[in-house]
């Protein structure tokens, strides 16, 4: 051995056909997943194939807080400005969240909207189809239900942005770049301006003599 270099150290044997990873259950398992949404939504018939009604809520933090999404449950206060019973929310669809806060007026009154919207289109199954209650719906209703999802009945679209450019009345139209361009033009050519004043001024004195 000769030198200061690496001495060989590879490792060769390391059995790697052992530890390879393969996906070819994927076709397969996608069959499974779909036999098993079929077999779900066939379960919980005639309720809603994606679960429960869900909040629109504001993503925290500056980045994400522009964008409307999903929420865990609707505040008691947003059940509380639809007319919707705490307890009977969960029994008809309805996610509820006891801690979540409302933080804007805004938010507070499109959730209890959603609640509405959700309550004029909801048919109320009877538990006994022999003994139906004053709540649940009438039969003609009954008849015609079908299972629907929920996300695509009532979907969460984002709102436009309504920040426009506002007019100041009384305000002097400026342009801060130009202003700024335009003042270091003036500070850079000063000296420059001078002397030419200076040389025509001279030579209109000369001319006169």
């Amino acid at each position: 051995m000769k030198h200061n270099n690496v001495l060989p150290n590879q490792h060769f044997r390391k059995g790697w056909q052992l530890r390879v990873k393969t996906w070819f259950d994927q076709p397969g398992a996608k069959k499974t997943r779909r036999v098993n949404r079929v077999k779900k939504a066939a379960l919980i018939a005639p309720r809603p194939v994606d679960g429960l009604l869900r909040p629109a809520v504001r993503a925290p933090t500056v980045r994400y807080n522009n964008k409307l999404r999903a929420g865990r449950g609707f505040s008691l206060d947003e059940l509380k400005a639809a007319g919707i019973n705490r307890k009977e929310a969960r029994s008809i669809g309805i996610s509820v969240d006891h801690r979540r806060k409302n933080r804007s007026v805004e938010g507070l009154q499109a959730n209890a909207e959603r609640l509405s919207e959700y309550k004029s289109k909801l048919i109320l199954f009877p538990r006994k189809l022999n003994r139906a209650k004053k709540a649940d719906s009438d039969k003609a209703l009954l008849a015609v239900a079908t299972q629907v999802a929920v996300s695509s009945v009532f979907p969460i679209t984002q709102t436009a942005n309504a920040d426009v450019k506002r007019k100041i009345e009384g305000a002097v139209e400026a342009n801060a770049y130009h202003t700024l361009r335009m003042a270091r033009s003036d500070k850079k050519l000063k000296g420059k301006r001078e002397a030419r004043a200076k040389a025509a001024a001279e030579e209109e004195k000369a001319k006169s003599k």
